[in-house]
């Protein structure tokens, strides 16, 4: 089934479920009136929600007119946001250009940071920045949505815990996060609020791209609507989605509304970076992996950072060509009401 939150006067808005083909949506606050309600108590809660939405394609149901652009990001906040760079490819090519050696340990063992959940933008919300300069960068990733989850689970207890697939919109500010880095306590003001996915589906509607940790489609990101990227987030996937929450929970329990993120979906080519799109490659799923390769090979990048005025969209399709979760498109605009500049 799919799930959406749409935006009311409330900070968490209200539950709906939605058709397969994103076009109709009915009401369930009878079941469940927000997301966050309906995984606190999801054994009872999802059969039921899953009628409604079998209602729905058999037209057995009411439903209403659903418009991405009503949505709020599936949980607005979230008790616990932690995402992962389970894409070592990346991480490599960050290092390389600086001139930095990759501990082996980063093959081994997931990276991870804690970010910001007390509120998420919307998919449509624009990017609200006071500064170009500031090195503004989209990051296109897979995020999954955990039930609850013991402390020191194995990996297939935590695949087992996974209860929602969605996409995200990870900001960075490129700018800041060198200085931030350097004092030795991780990212803060270099990551704002991220915007999630319209749709957040269950893993069985993916089908047989979804392998239990992997999502084996192309990641779709287009800049300024030409297309970017269109990694497979199943290819070059060090760390799948069990691991990186297992690895979340070594330590601690964590609470049913848990998002964890793979990190930017990135793919490597016969043993070297991937090539734009332009060059027949797949791309990237943010602006620093291109700027990277372009240091590596030209000894400067020349793609500049995300400008007041661009815009970027993220969205995934299904093998027969449907959009599967919706799409994120966001809008860089300067923050004081001034628009682009």
């Amino acid at each position: 089934m799919k799930l959406a939150t749409l935006k009311d006067s409330t900070r968490d808005g209200r539950l709906v479920v939605v058709s397969r083909d994103l076009t109709r949506c009915s009401e369930v606050g009878h079941i469940a009136r927000t997301l966050q309600a309906a995984l606190d108590d999801w054994e009872h809660v999802a059969p039921r929600l899953a009628g409604i939405a079998e209602g729905i394609e058999t037209g057995a149901q009411p439903t209403f007119r659903f418009h991405e652009h009503d949505a709020a990001s599936p949980l607005p906040r979230a008790y616990q946001w932690a995402d992962g760079s389970a894409y070592v490819n990346h991480v490599e090519l960050v290092r390389k250009a600086r001139g930095a050696e990759m501990p082996a340990s980063f093959w081994t063992d997931p990276l991870m940071y804690q970010g910001g959940s007390d509120g998420f933008l919307a998919p449509r919300d624009p990017i609200v920045m006071a500064d170009a300069a500031y090195g503004i960068d989209m990051e296109g990733e897979v995020a999954v949505i955990t039930g609850d989850v013991a402390m020191g689970s194995d990996p297939q207890a935590a695949r087992d815990a996974i209860r929602l697939v969605m996409l995200v919109n990870d900001v960075s500010l490129r700018g800041l996060i060198p200085d931030e880095l350097a004092k030795g306590f991780g990212f803060f003001q270099s990551k704002p609020a991220s915007a999630f996915s319209p749709v957040a589906v269950t893993p069985d509607e993916l089908g047989d791209a979804w392998d239990g940790g992997k999502l084996h489609l192309p990641l779709l990101v287009s800049l300024n609507g030409k297309p970017f990227g269109k990694a497979n987030a199943g290819i070059d996937m060090t760390f799948d989605f069990g691991q990186l929450i297992a690895h979340a929970a070594k330590t601690r329990n964590l609470a049913a509304g848990t998002i964890i993120g793979s990190g930017t979906v990135s793919n490597k080519r016969e043993g070297g970076p991937g090539r734009p799109v332009e060059d027949g490659g797949d791309g990237y799923s943010c602006i620093a992996e291109i700027r990277m390769i372009e240091r590596i090979e030209t000894g400067s990048p020349k793609t500049p950072f995300m400008q007041f005025g661009d815009q970027v969209r993220i969205e995934m399709k299904d093998r027969a060509g449907h959009s599967i979760f919706g799409a994120i498109e966001q809008t860089v605009e300067r923050s004081g009401g001034e628009g682009p500049r």
